[in-house]
């Protein structure tokens, strides 16, 4: 009969007792950012002084005075209120409770995601998560893709797929004198990270062909055969092009139908960045946005943007579930128990970057279990309605202008110093920035377009409400009078 030595007491990091009690306060804890809106939405300090009284506090002196929670409050303190309705910056959700929960069964739990066997629960519901995603990109029953670690990661991964199968497709006859040089065509609005990726796939700077915007910033399609054609003459092998949905700055949605017809009469890949914007496929109301995404090769979507989920959740679908198992393909005996062409779904590291990854799939999945697509519906709803308030109630003032009507919950806009005067406008609007965030009532950014500096706020919280964005319009303006009567 096997013995078994008696079991020894718990260390303190593992006590459960002082866990529980530990949880209880901090839930409390953070259960105020959900319904606590007064004060400001940041204490803003700078790197240099925040650095030095941590490095002080924690370290030159042994805080022993300092509780866990009261830690944790500090570093609350310390941090942007994403709860508050004032915040209108980068493009970052409030989470949902049941996510954030989520995210603490995950991290207790700290199941790796390489093998199927690290990671049951999570792989499974993985699967369902991404299959739902596509089912709302119009991709029907053999989509499939991996969750991964953010926008950037997952339109790399996706274009390294496109390089894996549209090069593997064209002829390999040319001798060394007619190397393949391959390139893609995107927006030139689109985010650095399409850049970036072309850069680590060693394609240099000539395998980004950007392609002009209109007067409403999406990505003027007229010009594509025009370019191609020009690409194709100066020996470049356009493999692929990506549609923005939408682009960061002005938030603009690309013609994806367009795009997309054109890449299937040309025989290319057909990707869509929609990290931000393809979120409007969960909302009715706005899924016009995005049609033509179901012609998509590839699609990136970031649920941590509009989605209620914690950061960093990213879903990258592909339209056919087998392109999911050519972007890596390497052996590794002592994690895969078959040989990959036999493409076991379950071991997630043979399809993705990361080998011990998070479970992001139960944050994602919380949420659908607690409201199904509800919440999602909601959110996105509201965000982009308000946009369009936001939008109405700066063209009512003359001292704001409007850069373009929004098609997100992306919101551009300045004070209008002088309408001739672009060095002007450009000085007092960083200013106006650089106050508003010493300020920390509100937070929004900053942004340039065509050399001109416009301030920019991303409406992500379904709790803001006109007033708030009365408010905010007061201050800038209030801001901005003020610095140039000091001029």
């Amino acid at each position: 009969m096997t013995t078994y030595d008696e079991p020894q007491k718990s260390p303190a990091y593992f006590d459960a007792d002082a866990f529980r009690s530990l949880g209880h306060e901090l839930v409390d804890l953070l259960a105020d950012q959900f319904e606590n809106h007064t004060g400001k939405v940041l204490d803003f300090k700078t790197s240099d002084e925040l650095y030095a009284q941590w490095q002080s506090d924690y370290f030159e002196n042994d805080n022993a005075n300092s509780s866990l929670p009261a830690m944790f409050e500090r570093v609350i303190g310390n941090s942007i209120r994403l709860h508050h309705p004032n915040y209108m910056g980068h493009q970052i959700s409030p989470v949902a409770h049941v996510s954030a929960l989520a995210s603490l069964v995950a991290d207790t739990m700290n199941n790796g995601m390489g093998v199927y066997e690290m990671g049951m629960a999570g792989t499974v519901l993985e699967r369902l998560v991404i299959e739902l995603t596509g089912r709302q990109f119009g991709f029907g029953d053999r989509c499939g893709g991996v969750l991964t670690s953010g926008g950037s990661l997952g339109n790399l991964t996706a274009l390294l797929t496109a390089q894996n199968i549209v090069i593997d497709s064209i002829s390999t006859n040319a001798d060394d004198n007619h190397k393949l040089r391959p390139a893609l065509m995107v927006s030139e609005n689109a985010h650095y990270c399409v850049q970036r990726a072309v850069k680590i796939m060693g394609w240099g700077d000539s395998g980004v062909i950007k392609v002009p915007v209109n007067e409403h910033f999406q990505m003027d399609v007229s010009q594509l055969d025009r370019m191609l054609s020009d690409a194709t003459e100066s020996g470049l092998q356009v493999i692929a092009i990506v549609g923005s949905a939408c682009s960061t700055a002005t938030g603009s949605y690309d013609d994806l139908a367009a795009i997309g017809e054109f890449c299937d009469t040309h025989d290319l890949w057909f990707h869509v960045d929609g990290a931000h914007g393809a979120a409007a496929a969960f909302a009715p109301k706005y899924r016009s946005l995005i049609r033509g995404i179901e012609l998509a090769d590839s699609v990136v979507l970031d649920y941590h943007k509009l989605l209620l989920t914690p950061a960093l959740t990213t879903a990258l679908v592909f339209r056919n579930v087998g392109h999911n198992y050519q972007t890596f393909s390497q052996k590794a005996e002592y994690l895969f128990a078959e040989d990959g062409a036999n493409r076991p779904w379950q071991d997630v590291a043979m399809r993705s970057f990361e080998c011990t990854k998070l479970m992001m799939s139960l944050k994602v999945f919380s949420i659908y279990h607690s409201y199904r697509l509800t919440a999602w519906e909601q959110n996105v709803t509201a965000v982009y309605d308000l946009a369009r308030k936001f939008a109405a109630m700066i063209q009512q003032r003359d001292g704001l202008q409007l850069l373009v009507t929004p098609e997100s919950n992306i919101v551009c806009y300045r004070f209008l110093a002088d309408a001739q005067d672009r060095e002007l406008n450009n000085r007092i609007n960083a200013a106006i920035r650089k106050q508003v965030l010493t300020d920390g009532d509100f937070y929004i950014v900053q942004t340039e377009v065509n050399q001109n500096i416009w301030l920019r706020s991303t409406l992500g919280n379904a709790k803001t409400s006109e007033s708030n964005l009365t408010a905010l319009m007061d201050s800038i303006e209030r801001i901005g009078n003020s610095l140039l009567n000091s001029q």
